[in-house]
């Protein structure tokens, strides 16, 4: 047997070693006898990006429908609250104090998914997929979360905006000839992140939503009402027009939507996040202006105020609309020629003159970033900037630098750094200024904290009973943002880009 089968194999490759004949084949990788090479587990490109939910200080709730406390804000001296002076054996006047009592409703936010019997079967060597999808819905939900504590709404309605001011150039650009309307709807932040920004256009009214349960609910995405339109009146440029735009700023918005066109198809153009817009061109393929039909800027019973809302709502927080400028190009961050910003100055000095405390981080949008580095590190600030070696390589430097610091000077122990620290959700044009946790001469109460995660219950897992051949599970929390001191936020909106 042994010789036959050698005799065979010598043979064969006789035969193999002749091109010619019809038994030399070529065996290639198209031929598909190639083996798999899958890497597992799934590679999760996605960020996971929640400073203000990893910050905050979250805390056990004591179940009812709310967290209550009763904030005093203000003590009354007698007689001039300045002057402490007492006659010698006599008794001074009473005092007074300012308090009211506070309310935050818990709410829940959650996330659901589900995974077929099938496709955990054909996982297996890959990933625990129910595993996987566990910790992803932790992650979306912790993202969700993030967002409401920066942009969540319930309180503070935008409204209808103003009806816009509109001019018409005949030149420099491509709007054919004719007489236009300019809409305008106001966005919140959630309003901005909810937005279509990419490919067909469209701002976010309202959603039903479909649970898993086919319970159906309705939730806001962050728009305000459509203003009245605007008329360009008659323009004739040989169809080189441009149109220009503007309005009041809305309180409470981050961004602007632009619908331009004839009487009934006004459509969607353009978000800026500043109140202008200057347009060369149109397009008549995005969301048309009748499908905003009311205001949908908040969730009211559904929704907590994040710092945004918050800070807007309380009256006490210190916000600053930046000025509407030249249309199209709005009003910018101001160099102070010291290597500082006078915008960002100034909120420092009104939190210092009013409250006596001072913002401990600044979350920006990345353009802020560039436009403040290149305001810090101007020309005139060059005489004041500092190197810093360690003698070993005193002539390596890095290129491009930014500011990761900004130096508060209004503070009671002679100035503090704070860092600079971009926000993935924060959209051009805003910033905030956030105190994380009050100075000592705050603290006689033994509660620090500016804000606190109440979390009635917190995070958790629910898999629920198979009812179909398919795990089902969803992950919760019943929590609210109580924000014990507004006046401790800052906001700046409405920041030109530059």
């Amino acid at each position: 047997m042994g010789a036959t089968t050698q005799e065979t194999l010598d043979a064969l490759k006789v035969a193999l070693s002749k091109s010619d004949e019809t038994l030399s084949k070529s065996i290639t990788t198209a031929n598909g006898l190639v083996a798999y090479d899958l890497q597992g587990p799934a590679k999760n490109l996605y960020p996971v990006v929640t400073p203000l939910r990893n910050s905050i200080p979250r805390v056990p709730g004591n179940g009812g429908k709310a967290t209550n406390w009763v904030e005093v804000t203000k003590l009354e001296g007698s007689g001039f609250n300045a002057s402490p002076w007492v006659p010698e054996g006599q008794r001074s006047a009473r005092m007074s104090i300012t308090s009211a009592p506070k309310a935050a409703n818990y709410v829940t936010i959650g996330e659901e998914d589900s995974l077929t019997f099938e496709a955990e079967s054909a996982s297996k060597g890959f990933e625990d997929t129910r595993s996987t999808m566990a910790m992803r819905l932790l992650q979306k939900t912790m993202l969700k979360e993030e967002a409401g504590i920066i942009g969540g709404n319930a309180s503070v309605a935008l409204g209808t905006p103003n009806t816009p001011t509109v001019t018409a150039d005949t030149s420099g650009g491509t709007i054919a000839d004719g007489t236009y309307n300019v809409i305008v709807v106001a966005l919140t932040l959630e309003g901005w992140l909810n937005a279509t920004r990419t490919g067909t256009l469209a701002v976010p009214t309202a959603k039903t939503i479909t649970g898993a349960d086919g319970e159906t609910y309705v939730l806001n995405g962050g728009s305000s009402n459509k203003s009245s339109a605007a008329s360009t009146g008659a323009i004739s440029g040989s169809g080189a027009n441009i149109i220009s735009a503007s309005v009041p700023v809305v309180t409470g918005a981050v961004a602007y939507a632009w619908f331009v066109g004839t009487a009934g198809n006004e459509t969607l153009q353009a978000f800026t996040t500043i109140n202008s817009v200057v347009l060369t061109s149109l397009s008549s393929d995005n969301q048309n202006a009748s499908a905003i039909a009311a205001d949908y800027s908040r969730n009211n019973g559904l929704a907590f105020d994040g710092i945004l809302a918050t800070a807007y709502a309380s009256g006490s927080a210190y916000t600053n609309a930046f000025a509407s400028g030249v249309v199209g190009v709005g009003t910018k961050l101001t160099a102070s020629g010291r290597g500082s910003i006078v915008e960002i100055d100034n909120m420092f000095k009104e939190q210092w003159d009013q409250y006596q405390i001072g913002v401990t981080v600044l979350y920006v949008n990345s353009q802020q970033l560039k436009d403040m580095t290149d305001k810090v590190l101007d020309n005139s600030s060059g005489p004041l900037v500092r190197y810093n070696s360690d003698g070993k390589e005193a002539y390596k430097l890095s290129a491009s630098g930014v500011i990761s610091y900004y130096f508060n000077p209004f503070t009671a122990d002679g100035g503090r750094l704070i860092p600079v620290k971009l926000h993935p959700m924060l959209p051009p044009g805003t910033i905030i200024g956030y105190c994380e946790e009050l100075p000592a001469w705050y603290q006689n109460n033994n509660v620090a904290n500016v804000a606190e995660m109440h979390c009635r219950r917190d995070y958790y897992q629910l898999d629920y009973p198979l009812r179909t051949r398919r795990y089902e599970t969803g992950v919760y929390a019943e929590c609210v943002l109580a924000i014990y001191a507004p006046f401790a936020t800052a906001v700046l909106t409405n920041i030109a880009a530059g």
